[in-house]
């Protein structure tokens, strides 16, 4: 009896190492092409079980894709391998496969004008060398930057120049100096890359470098000034009578990338429903001011309407009527008349003109 189970689990084990040599061993008609730099595997075999599948060849697929797979393991594991931080790693050889970019080629920089320049009147830049002597120090050091030779900045005395005011403070003045450099600096650098892009460089204020500036565009431009910060200068300083800037506009405020998942996506399935809904979603308030203001504008029209009817009707005058004046037409016309060199004069019979009241006039209408 114990003969038969130790032959049994030697059969057992036999075929369990005959199903994992089965399972890792593929023959192939043609040998797959392999690229280990890239981990690329590329099979030229016909797919002759593909055609025989049918409309549904998903099993051929995944049976196709494990034993290709499979194949590119197995080289993986001939290749030499190392240990490194408790993992067994295969070194990889050199890609041979060239795969296309992921982005386009960089452009070439565009030349700043002083390069420009300098190419068109052939001056060749020259290297300067890193370290240059300091005789206030003894000894070598770095031409620019952080302990730097011939450091102005450490001084602590400075002689006052000749012409200049003596109450000046020397040392705000070269601080300020230095800002103006590094200002200007930025400047030009800014023009370089908007003469390489070939745009203008934007003025929000719209002022130009003509020292003759109107007092709206200097007034436009210490606004921009005022609210050119983080707060949209919301903490400046103003004079005693000074109004607050109108038309400044607010921080714009941006959701953080990594915040409140269960709010976005609440937010994302608002929007959906919104999007899906048939019916269109209704603001009670919008509609209600938009309908006022349609009644406002017909009334306002029917008013308009009105007055040019009155104006038309109070502008006709007939044959008699009241006139000022001296009276430019003949006396035997009638009505009353102030001024002139008759005085006031009695009206005629109805049918010569005059005022009347009620009365039918031939060809019309009456008239008060």
């Amino acid at each position: 009896m114990e003969g038969h189970g130790v032959e049994a689990l030697l059969a057992k084990a036999e075929q369990d190492e005959a199903e994992t040599l089965r399972r890792i061993t593929v023959h192939k008609e043609l040998e797959l092409e392999f690229d280990l730099g890239n981990l690329l595997a590329v099979d030229r075999n016909p797919p002759t079980a593909l055609r025989s599948a049918g409309p549904a060849p998903e099993a051929e697929l995944q049976a196709l894709a494990r034993d290709n797979a499979q194949l590119l393991i197995n080289r993986l594991w001939e290749l030499p391998s190392a240990r490194v931080d408790e993992a067994l790693v295969a070194q990889l050889p050199e890609p041979t496969t060239r795969l296309p970019r992921e982005k386009p080629l960089p452009r070439p920089r565009p030349l700043t004008r002083w390069q420009q320049f300098a190419r068109l009147k052939g001056i060749r830049p020259r290297k300067k060398t890193n370290l240059v002597w300091d005789d206030a120090s003894g000894q070598w050091r770095r031409r620019w930057g952080y302990q730097r030779a011939r450091d102005d900045t450490k001084e602590w005395l400075i002689e006052v120049p000749g012409g200049a005011d003596p109450l000046e403070d020397q040392f705000a003045k070269r601080m300020q100096a230095k800002k103006e450099r590094v200002a200007k600096n930025e400047l030009n650098r800014l023009r370089n890359l908007a003469r390489a892009h070939k745009q203008q460089l934007p003025s929000a204020a719209g002022l130009r470098p003509t020292g003759h500036q109107s007092k709206e565009e200097l007034g436009r431009a210490m606004e921009v000034a005022k609210v050119s910060t983080a707060s949209v200068g919301r903490f400046q300083e103003r004079l005693p009578k000074e109004k607050a800037p109108r038309g400044t506009g607010k921080k714009r405020k941006f959701q953080p990338l990594f915040g409140d998942f269960a709010a976005e996506k609440k937010g994302q399935l608002e929007l959906l429903r919104v999007m899906n809904s048939k019916k269109p979603q209704l603001d009670v308030t919008r509609a209600t001011n938009k309908q006022m203001r349609e009644e406002d504008q017909e009334e306002a029209a029917k008013k308009r309407k009105m007055s040019q009817k009155g104006k038309r009707k109070g502008g006709r005058q007939g044959p008699g009527g009241k006139r000022k004046g001296g009276g430019s037409g003949p006396p035997s016309q009638g009505g009353k008349r102030k001024g002139g060199s008759g005085g006031k004069m009695h009206s005629r019979p109805p049918g010569l003109g005059g005022k009347r009241k009620g009365g039918q006039r031939p060809g019309g209408k009456g008239r008060k």
